[in-house]
């Protein structure tokens, strides 16, 4: 990748410490680990293949930032992402937290050891994603693709999944009192001793699901 004088200038005052505003920056494969980039202005930023493990990006603006392939290990993601794409990135131990994660792609994300807990996820695509465990409590889920999603033992209790796409997603012993199905399609889903107990079901599709030992309170 070729890299301008003016942009060297610029990423190095970024690690410094220096610069917070660079909107649509080109930082493709950039090591950028370990740095305090809270509040940082980077909406529409190429992050292609970078190295942002340990990274606080608390309060950050990384709207439509393109993170494909980028290395978020253990960062601090407390941050603006709507739209974002963060397809096959690693995200293991990362801080989601009330992140803004609205439309964003995360197919083929590594999403292991997180937490999305009260997160804003409405319409963004988690097809086939493994959070088996995740802590999701209270996340914003409407209207998001978790079809072959894999849910195992996850605490979605109190979670907004109205309108969601659960098809053929393992939701086996996961926590789901209190949260809202309202209009999802559990088609061929696993259902598994899962924990539905006040649980808004209304307009739920559940042909060809597993509800065997499944707690249903109406």
């Amino acid at each position: 990748m070729s890299v301008s004088n003016d942009s060297l200038v610029a990423i190095a005052a970024l690690r410094a410490g220096k610069l917070r505003h660079l909107p649509g920056a080109d930082l493709e494969d950039e090591d950028l680990a370990d740095l305090d980039l809270t509040g940082v202005y980077l909406p529409g930023a190429t992050l292609v293949g970078a190295n942002l493990s340990r990274t606080c990006l608390a309060k950050a603006h990384l709207e439509g930032a393109n993170f494909m392939g980028a290395s978020l290990v253990g960062a601090d993601l407390r941050a603006n992402l709507w739209g974002a794409n963060l397809m096959q990135c690693d995200l293991t131990g990362a801080d989601l937290r009330g992140a803004n994660l609205r439309g964003a792609n995360l197919m083929g994300t590594r999403l292991g050891g997180v937490s999305l807990a009260t997160a804003f996820l409405s319409g963004s695509n988690l097809m086939g994603v493994n959070l088996q465990g995740v802590d999701l409590r209270g996340a914003d889920l409407r209207g998001a693709n978790l079809s072959d999603v894999n849910l195992k033992g996850a605490d979605l209790s109190g979670a907004n999944l109205q309108g969601a796409q659960l098809d053929s997603a393992n939701l086996e012993e996961a926590d789901l009192r209190q949260a809202n199905l309202s209009g999802a399609s559990l088609v061929g889903a696993n259902l598994l001793c899962a924990d539905l107990a006040g649980a808004q079901i209304e307009g739920v599709s559940l042909t060809g699901a597993c509800l065997i030992g499944t707690a249903l309170d109406r």
